[in-house]
């Protein structure tokens, strides 16, 4: 009875405390990761979750280049033409 209670009191913790998050790769990875995990001894939640970190940082990695890229080839990354 007390682990359940603990147990309760801790999920409602979390999701109280809880943030928006950024998605942007997460599902793509998760999925791929439950796959793999899947056929790798049955660890298919462990391998969703590090799917879903590996596709979070890759997408971030390619937004980064992307948004270096779109400035043009003669300027510099945060450089202001203006002043």
């Amino acid at each position: 009875m007390k682990s359940i209670l603990g147990c309760t009191a801790l999920a409602l913790a979390v999701v109280f405390t809880a943030v928006p998050a950024d998605a942007k790769g997460c599902i793509k990875g998760a999925v791929a990761g439950a796959v793999a995990g899947h056929y790798a001894h049955h660890h298919a939640l462990l391998g969703a979750a590090m799917g879903c970190v590996v596709g979070h940082h890759l997408a971030k990695q390619h937004e980064k280049y992307e948004q270096e890229h779109a400035q043009g080839p003669n300027q510099e990354p945060n450089q202001n033409p203006a002043h």
